[in-house]
């Protein structure tokens, strides 16, 4: 539970007891409420988790403290976890139930075949007013921005390679792949090839792919497949971070 707030701008909770028996959860997102009649936004929800004496064999208890208009959740605070409520697994964690009870907030994750609320229910079948998911972040919604920083630096360096050589110098040129390691020679006949066509084609009209062997078969025991060719004259790349990659 510390790793999961740790992760997460969504969660908060208060633990009671030693050892803990009880959870004060906050989600800081957003669900919603009524008011008055009225369905509203509603930014901050609590729900208590107790833990038996027999837990985590049997389930926990959970009531769902502030107020929430949801088809899964009754207007008691009493809590349908689905499946989950008739045949309990205890290798369910923690932070796994607290995922799946954000998920049931933020409208990610609702049932209205068989709710605890009806109206509730009736109402998210015909209502048009509001976009689910409500809120469009995962509760490790830290985890999952940095796994996004994580792949920045990665984008920075497409980026910032060299443009490709323009349409005069050979494409053969001294290193025709900077990431193709060993396979550099096999894109250098790759892209020798890849000229021939474009030469016969510049000089005969167009030409169909299919009868210039599209799908070649290297000797070396590289396949190409549904490679498509661009017999239009060249032009410099637009996009210089493009690169051939090998799955082996």
């Amino acid at each position: 539970m510390d790793r999961l707030r740790a992760e997460s701008t969504v969660l908060r909770y208060r633990a009671a007891g030693n050892p803990t028996q009880q959870y004060l959860i906050e989600f800081r997102g957003k669900s919603l409420s009524r008011e008055r009649g009225k369905v509203v936004v509603q930014d901050r929800h609590e729900v208590e988790i107790k833990l038996g004496a027999s837990y985590p064999r049997t389930m926990p208890e959970i009531h769902w403290k502030t107020p929430i208009y949801h088809p899964n959740i009754s207007e008691i605070g009493m809590v349908c976890l689905g499946g989950y409520g008739t045949h309990w697994v205890p290798s369910l964690s923690l932070d796994e139930l607290c995922v799946m009870l954000w998920d049931m907030a933020r409208f990610q994750n609702y049932d209205i075949r068989s709710p605890y609320n009806r109206e509730a229910a009736l109402w998210v079948a015909n209502q048009t007013t509001f976009l689910f998911p409500l809120d469009a972040r995962p509760l490790r919604d830290l985890r999952a921005a940095l796994g996004r920083v994580a792949t920045e630096p990665a984008t920075e360096h497409a980026a910032s390679a060299p443009a490709a050589p323009p349409p005069t110098e050979p494409r053969t040129s001294s290193q025709p792949g900077l990431r193709a390691g060993k396979y550099a020679e096999f894109v250098r006949r790759f892209a020798a090839d890849l000229d021939g066509i474009t030469a016969r084609a510049s000089s005969a009209g167009p030409v169909d792919a299919a009868s210039e062997d599209a799908s070649k078969v290297d000797p070396d025991g590289f396949i190409i497949l549904d490679m498509e060719v661009d017999l239009r004259p060249r032009r410099p790349r637009s996009h210089p971070g493009d690169e051939i990659v090998f799955i082996e």
